[in-house]
């Protein structure tokens, strides 16, 4: 391999093996994650063959994770993180406190320093921002109350951090480490004769004032770009505004104002959300956030040696278990005490108990001040991996364990009767109820029949519901996004809140009674889920989706839609009824209803 393409190299063994492996763990029902660990390790150093250049994968990682902050920050708004502040800021305080607490336990029992432990402790303490953000997209919940708890946690453990990272220098030499660190270059290194509140009031001051430009200038600035650059009507330049904003804010609040990274990202995120292209924005750059996590997972498993678990077998399995059970038991508890429902309280149990980049990054600022051991930073690395391991399977027996929390929920709550809040009698309207789903029961079915089903209420659902309110035709919507759910309630639509892939969730809308069931939603793999499952609670009912090419049209008229409808298709077809004269134009043979 020629040395003068490290960074070429680094990505195509990166990509290409992940790829390899995260097919084969797909195939074997495995987290594909799994598969992108396995591929660092095999083009890390610990292993024989190609070894990757590890500070180009860390380096590619870390902007992996400023990308799914950005992404995070566009569905979520100042007032979403305000509104779980009341849990998030005491929860995580605590939870810190408590795992550092138990790290430092282990470090003092291997016969460590105090710093050690100190260090140890903290970097047990935090979650990865990759890990957690994966686990809430692949399960859309990001935009709910349980998302915002947790995106919301993760903020305050990140600050935590960043105050960690501003201390330790100043602290080194009080806790028995070197006082400071020559080639630490960045912003966060102050200088220790500031003392100890004064590093603290300094760092504080430079968190605020990025606070208030982002607020005060970014809101301003940053939307201004955006409109300004769509109206250039050039998609490259839009992309590029995109991803210039998001890299720019993060690297210059991290070097202007010592904030990290993915916190400069996702203030970045947040700011751009209030712009109504903020949509458009979350497309654009969701091809490399994809590409740059997996480098993310692939740079993680480039720093594990296999062999350790042999030859520190006993203390690594100590360490995950304070990530693991610790963590996630102090968060339970936290949770449960602010009087949360306990699959709430159990589902940010899960997403807290791994760790990630900023333990990484506590390790290498700990062996650098000579605070913690090299076998510490090995014990980081070695639980991060199995902790990042060994999550998706507690979300699995999460979801086990969902079904037993229904059925108890349901034997437990008395039936509720179905409460109108819409007359049926005024022109244009229809009669509805507020069907609100439980955080820990299943929702409760509705009275409707013969009514129509409708999944989804984007851009697309929210067009043909309004027809048919106004057609006074009965229907109700399923929908998993919080702000979309608050608007159906207060325009008094009946909702079933969840995800229409999901059994209960699908159950709770009555397909059995239903005579149409509309598929807005433009994942045809997840709308072909819920028309099988339509299919087989009701063989008669009619099934309308839509697609965005013929092998999506293809796919879900093979599973039993009846009508697919193109968009495509549909705009050209209204083009050439406009060029004719408003003449009919015959639908292609592809979008008609088949048979029955």
């Amino acid at each position: 391999m020629p040395h003068e393409t490290p960074l070429i190299a680094t990505i195509v063994a990166g990509l290409g093996l992940a790829f390899i492996f995260g097919a084969l763990a797909n195939r074997f029902r495995i987290p594909p994650l799994v598969g992108y660990l396995v591929a660092g390790v095999l083009v890390g150093p610990n292993t024989p063959g190609f070894v990757a250049d590890a500070g180009l994968a860390n380096e590619l990682a870390e902007i992996g994770v400023i990308l799914l902050m950005f992404g995070v920050g566009l569905h979520f708004s100042l007032k979403d993180l305000l509104s779980v502040r009341a849990i998030a800021v005491p929860g995580a305080i605590v939870q810190i406190g408590f795992a550092t607490a138990l790290g430092a336990g282990l470090a003092w029992m291997l016969g460590w320093s105090m710093g050690a432990g100190l260090v140890f402790g903290l970097a047990l303490s935090v979650a990865s921002t990759v890990v957690l953000l994966r686990a809430l997209q692949e399960r859309r919940l990001i935009e709910t109350e349980r998302g915002r708890i947790a995106v919301g946690w993760l903020i305050v453990e990140d600050l935590a951090m960043v105050l960690a990272l501003v201390l330790l220098p100043a602290l080194a030499g009080v806790l028995g480490g070197q006082s400071q660190i020559d080639d630490h270059a960045s912003l966060l290194s102050l200088p220790a004769s500031y003392g100890i509140w004064g590093v603290v009031g300094l760092t504080l001051a430079k968190v605020v004032a990025f606070v208030v430009v982002m607020l005060v200038v970014g809101r301003r600035v940053i939307p201004w770009i955006l409109h300004y650059v769509a109206h250039t009507g050039s998609r490259e330049l839009f992309r590029l505004a995109v991803l210039a904003i998001a890299l720019g804010v993060a690297f210059g609040a991290a070097k202007l104002f010592g904030v990290s990274l993915a916190l400069g990202a996702f203030f970045a995120g947040m700011i751009m959300s209030e712009s109504e292209l903020s949509h458009r924005a979350a497309e654009e750059s969701l091809p490399l956030r994809d590409a740059f996590s997996v480098l993310f997972f692939v740079s993680v498993g480039m720093l594990f040696d296999p062999f350790s678990l042999m030859s520190n077998s006993l203390p690594i399995l100590a360490t995950l278990a304070i990530i693991v059970i610790g963590k996630s038991l102090a968060a339970f508890v936290i949770v449960i005490a602010f009087r949360y429902p306990l699959g709430t309280a159990l589902m940010i149990s899960a997403s807290l108990a791994q760790i990630g980049e900023f333990s990484f990054i506590l390790a290498e600022l700990g062996v650098g001040l000579k605070l913690l051991p090299e076998q510490g930073r090995d014990l980081i690395l070695a639980g991060a991996i199995l902790s990042i391991l060994v999550n998706p399977l507690m979300f699995l027996a999460l979801d086990w364990m969902k079904s037993w929390l229904d059925a108890r929920a349901a034997r437990a709550a008395p039936p509720e009767e179905a409460k109108p809040v819409g007359p049926a009698t005024q022109p244009g309207q229809v009669a509805s109820v507020a069907t609100v789903a439980k955080e820990d029961g299943p929702p409760p079915s509705t009275a409707l029949s013969g009514h129509t089903i409708l999944i989804g209420y984007g851009r697309v659902g929210s067009l043909v519901g309004a027809a048919l309110k106004q057609a006074s035709l009965p229907f109700l919507v399923i929908e998993d996004a919080d702000k979309t759910l608050a608007r159906l309630r207060e325009d008094g639509v009946e909702i079933v809140s969840g995800n229409a892939a999901n059994a209960g969730v699908f159950a709770a809308a009555n397909p059995q009674g239903a005579k149409r069931l509309i598929l807005a939603i433009p994942n045809a793999f997840e709308a072909g889920q819920v028309v099988l499952r339509a299919r087989a609670a009701n063989p008669g009912i009619n099934v309308i989706a839509r697609a965005h090419s013929d092998a999506e049209v293809e796919h879900l008229k093979g599973l039993g839609a009846d009508t697919v409808i193109m968009g495509e298709r549909e705009i050209a077809r209204g083009i050439v009824e406009e060029v004719l004269g408003q003449k009919p134009m015959p639908r292609p043979e592809a979008i008609e209803p088949s048979p029955a």
